[in-house]
């Protein structure tokens, strides 16, 4: 999640496992046992590449852990449906053995700019980063001024990079269902930070959410 902080209260009628310090627990524990079962998987890979997974995954680990807690989330199912998939299809993926050799530069300069971009949000973000839609403070410098999600656009250019070094129809159809639910997770966090005043106005200055010039 890239910024946050709107309501203070949970919703009436909302079930106690809803509650905002509730689903924030439970997605930190999540997040945790997805990361552990990556780590296995890339130590057991043949691929040479396959330690570059762990770069932005063990950030997120990092940042989920240590990020502040906040009352206003969301307590939608479809938002954190949306939420889980898009964070765990990356996770999916198959470190197989074969690459493309004439793509090796191109993916792995993709996959290290895509890093470092993410790398910097999170660090502008540091204890407000989140998984799920919330409003956990408003950032807007760095990154920020170039797009409304610099985080997502890192993750893109890592996940392009990734596909390059790790080609397999397999490993296309998890990262297309992962991204089909980034962008709709990523509408829902516009929803709920919409309610901000000042995040309209800074939408207002900073037109793009992903990539400049197309979305």
């Amino acid at each position: 999640m890239d910024k946050g902080m709107i309501e203070t209260r949970t919703p009436a009628g909302v079930h106690p496992l809803l509650r905002p310090a509730v689903l924030d627990r439970i997605e930190q524990v999540a997040i945790v046992v997805l990361w552990v079962l990556l780590v296995d998987r890339v130590w057991h890979s043949s691929n040479p590449f396959a330690m570059l997974m762990l770069l932005s995954e063990t950030a997120v680990v990092i940042f989920v852990l240590i990020r502040r807690s906040t009352q206003a989330i969301s307590v939608h199912l479809g938002d954190w449906l949306l939420a889980i998939t898009a964070t765990a299809a990356p996770l999916m993926i198959i470190p197989s053995a074969d690459t493309l050799p004439a793509l090796v530069p191109v993916a792995v300069a993709l996959v290290l700019i895509g890093n470092i971009g993410q790398a910097a949000a999170k660090l502008i973000l540091r204890r407000s980063f989140g998984i799920a839609p919330a409003n956990r403070g408003l950032k807007l410098n760095g990154p920020y001024r170039l797009v409304r999600h610099p985080m997502y656009a890192g993750y893109l250019l890592v996940h392009v990079g990734l596909l390059m070094l790790m080609p397999s129809l397999l490993n296309l159809i998890i990262y297309v269902i992962g991204w089909w639910a980034q962008i709709l997770r990523l509408l829902a966090e516009e929803r709920l930070l919409m309610q901000d005043a000042a995040y309209r106005d800074y939408a207002g200055e900073v037109r793009y959410r992903l990539v400049p010039v197309i979305f």
